[in-house]
């Protein structure tokens, strides 16, 4: 076996009891259904492909702790889903890799077609709290987006003054907030649901966060002059990144298509908020306003 293969091999092997480790942690902190025992099982998997690597090879390998510890606290932050179809991709990647090798390592092929099918099936099992109410959250986070910057645009022309818009922007998320809550609770009520005080906690809170972000630029920037135009572009800015964000994290944990989504909310509230600055301005001029 010449150096350059046994450098592939080792990769591969690194790969392998890098993520077995992950899982068997991930294992140890599941709390959500048989999350557990589906992360013991990838992990024992895992473990068996590293054997098999290690057949070839001849030596044991260190897992990747960088990653493991970047890996883990991702997981623990974002959730298991998320991480777990993240690190998917990866997998891929590496289950062609192994059918490049299948000359040299009979068996690599079949090895990369079982880990695909393996895993895709465990991944399927796994249950998820956030998953379970991110309509909630799409209700918050976009009704927050389109409002707020619809509002804070056009009091920006409206009333050229930070601290006024400011308040007013807290005062109608917080408010708005409050109501988006209410009226999931009583919709998913109606509807018999009996987690609906969980179902409006997340709108709720998904909703202020929102509210938080996109009105900070009015409170840290100097209030003097134009600066509030830059407070204006940098909350749009902040709504686009907002949106991006969350739009990638849907289209790995559920495999949805990033582009479509995030063009379209994108363009809603950019939208939005461009017909508010016009709106404020026809205000501004029809009520003779001066701050």
């Amino acid at each position: 076996m010449d150096s350059r293969l046994r450098s592939r091999l080792l990769g591969f092997q690194r790969d392998e009891i890098t993520s077995a480790v992950l899982y068997a942690r991930l294992a140890k902190v599941a709390k959500e259904g048989d999350n557990a025992r589906v992360l013991e099982d990838m992990s024992a998997a895992e473990r068996r492909h590293y054997a098999f690597w290690k057949n070839l090879s001849g030596r044991d390998v260190a897992p990747r702790r960088a990653f493991l510890a970047f890996a883990y606290l991702c997981a623990r932050l974002l959730g298991l889903t998320f991480t777990l179809k993240l690190l998917e991709r990866g997998e891929a990647a590496a289950s062609a890799g192994y059918a490049e090798v299948e000359s040299l390592a009979p068996g690599a092929a079949e090895l990369g077609k079982e880990e695909d099918g393996h895993e895709e099936a465990l991944m399927a099992m796994i249950e998820e709290e956030r998953l379970e109410y991110m309509g909630s959250i799409v209700l918050g986070l976009n009704d927050a987006l389109v409002e707020l910057t619809g509002t804070l645009a056009g009091l920006t022309f409206a009333l050229r003054n930070a601290p006024l818009v400011a308040a007013s922007g807290v005062i109608t998320g917080i408010a708005a907030a409050f109501s988006m809550a209410a009226s999931d609770y009583l919709a998913s009520r109606a509807d018999g649901d009996a987690k609906a005080g969980k179902s409006a906690l997340y709108t709720g809170v998904a909703y202020l966060l929102t509210v938080v972000v996109l009105v900070l630029p009015y409170l840290a920037l100097p209030r003097e002059g134009s600066w509030i135009f830059v407070s204006l572009a940098l909350t749009l800015f902040a709504a686009v990144a907002i949106i991006a964000l969350f739009n990638f994290y849907i289209s790995v944990a559920k495999g949805y298509r990033f582009r479509e989504r995030f063009l379209e909310m994108a363009g809603i509230s950019l939208g939005v908020a461009g017909f508010s600055f016009l709106v404020g301005f026809v205000v501004r001029s029809v009520f003779g306003i001066e701050v």
